[in-house]
């Protein structure tokens, strides 16, 4: 039963494996496929995500901040009593704690400014997720009608190619029948290697085109990639009396991604200069501290034994009490001491800690008087940045301009080159009509049969290009209307 079940499963697996190879990308999937894997897009989510760190933590840097501190050591030699702040030549062991906090009560709405410029950064940093977006589904756009161009010149070529081959047999025919001479098959036959190779070449750039798209969505190349071919005459195209260029600029002035980022980064520019100006003026803080502490020496006491005294010297030495001069000596006491146990060492922590417990508050002050001048310059800076900002936008705005109007002169040329090479490919086809027929009574030689089928089919290769540039022309349009991309 259970080989059973596995057979079932495998052969399953390879029907869906087998289906997905088989199936067939339209240009939703594979811009969505795009926006999944693109690594350009990735990065550019990866700049986001630190634009919104970046946001947090200037919304955290608002709030107070504490901090606390603990130390544990040996004392050995002449040192401080960390108890009394006194000298002595003991060994001990201490340990301290502190805590220490402060919140700014007021510094010129620096922090609240910096919070804005890096909320608009991170907005401006979203935005650039969907400009880039939009980029790379025009970029795959363009890739898949190129494919679908040369799909469509490999179908152009072959049906040439069976023509061909149906005119040599028909020819082959009569030259055995004695009815045309034999140089007339030979110069058909020729003529259908060159559409063979014509096959051959219009297959090889179909496959040059599928590696480019393959390589935009981030695709293995060994993978087996085929796409959905919509006949290039039901692809949707908007009027081109509804995509009037001036229309089409106003509006993408508000719908294009870099110029709501420009205007994003404006703003974030505006609140910089408030927030280099806030550093040059006074800051009030308010801190809280608290303290406490343990020392405890490593020998203990046990007695004293009395040595006699010893003399003071110097202007010390000598004590006048009631006109009386008494002299000064120091008694002399000799210590025994013992290593405290452990638990002797350790002994009154918690008294200590207790005792030792200190607090403190108040406020700062501080007025910055002379800094080498680096606030005032980073003021100056944060202003021309401004105006950076500001030019960096005209320049996009008129660069958007300018692109949207060669987008719609390109347009209009190519719609008229289309509604030319219509009639082109009809004149060609009634021009070959005409000669095969007259080819067919023996009234044409087979050179000029020829002639007129490479015409034929360079007017229908041209047109197919034509038709495909008038596409991608307008669907550039749509886009800066903000249409989204429709096949």
């Amino acid at each position: 039963m259970k080989k059973l079940l596995t057979l079932a499963v495998c052969v399953i697996s390879l029907q869906v494996s087998a289906q997905e190879k088989n199936e067939k990308w339209d240009l939703i999937k594979c811009v969505n496929y795009a926006r999944e894997n693109n690594i350009s897009l990735k990065q550019a989510d990866i700049q986001a995500r630190i634009s919104a760190l970046q946001l947090k933590q200037a919304k955290l840097n608002q709030y107070p901040n504490a901090s606390l501190s603990s130390g544990l050591g040996m004392q050995l030699g002449r040192s401080i009593d960390r108890t009394t702040n006194v000298y002595s030549n003991t060994q001990a062991i201490y340990q301290n704690f502190g805590v220490n906090s402060s919140i700014g009560v007021y510094n010129w709405g620096r922090l609240k400014n910096a919070y804005a410029v890096a909320q608009f950064n991170a907005e401006a940093a979203l935005v650039d997720i969907d400009k880039a977006a939009n980029d790379l589904a025009l970029n795959v756009a363009t890739y898949y009608l190129q494919v679908l161009s040369a799909k469509e010149q490999i179908n152009i070529n072959e049906l040439q190619a069976s023509q061909t081959l149906a005119q040599v047999d028909i020819t082959r025919k009569q030259v055995d029948a004695g009815a045309l001479p034999e140089l007339n098959l030979v110069e058909l036959e020729a003529q259908l290697a060159t559409d063979s190779s014509n096959i051959i070449s219009a297959k090889s750039l179909y496959q040059q085109n599928i590696l480019s798209l393959k390589g935009l969505l981030n695709i293995d190349a060994a993978q087996s990639f085929d796409i959905v071919t919509p006949p290039v005459e039901t692809i949707p195209v908007e009027p081109i009396a509804s995509l009037n260029p001036e229309l089409v600029y106003n509006i993408a002035l508000n719908t294009q991604p870099l110029q709501k980022a420009d205007s994003l980064r404006i703003k974030a520019a505006q609140k910089n200069i408030l927030v280099t100006r806030a550093s040059m003026y006074p800051n009030i803080t308010f801190g809280l501290s608290l303290s406490t502490n343990f020392y405890n020496s490593f020998k203990n006491i046990t007695g004293a034994t009395f040595g006699g005294y010893s003399p003071v010297t110097g202007a010390e030495s000598v004590v006048n009490i009631g006109g009386t001069n008494y002299f000064v000596q120091s008694p002399i006491y000799k210590l025994t001491q013992s290593n405290k146990s452990f638990a002797q060492l350790w002994n009154g922590y918690g008294d200590q800690l207790t005792n030792n417990f200190g607090q403190g508050f108040g406020f700062n002050f501080s007025v910055p008087i002379f800094n080498n001048g680096q606030y005032r310059i980073n003021y100056e800076q944060s202003k021309l940045s401004y105006q950076n900002q500001l030019l960096q936008k005209r320049a996009d705005d008129q660069t958007l301009k300018l692109n949207i109007y060669t987008a719609y002169t390109n347009a209009v040329s190519a719609l008229e080159k289309f509604n030319a090479g219509i009639k082109g490919v009809a004149s060609s086809q009634k021009a070959y009509d005409f000669a095969k027929k007259r080819y067919d009574v023996g009234l044409l030689s087979t050179l000029d049969l020829i002639t007129n089928e490479n015409n034929l089919l360079r007017a229908k290769l041209q047109q197919v290009a034509n038709q495909f540039d008038y596409v991608f022309k307008m669907k550039v349009l749509e886009y800066y209307k903000g249409l989204g991309l429709r096949l």
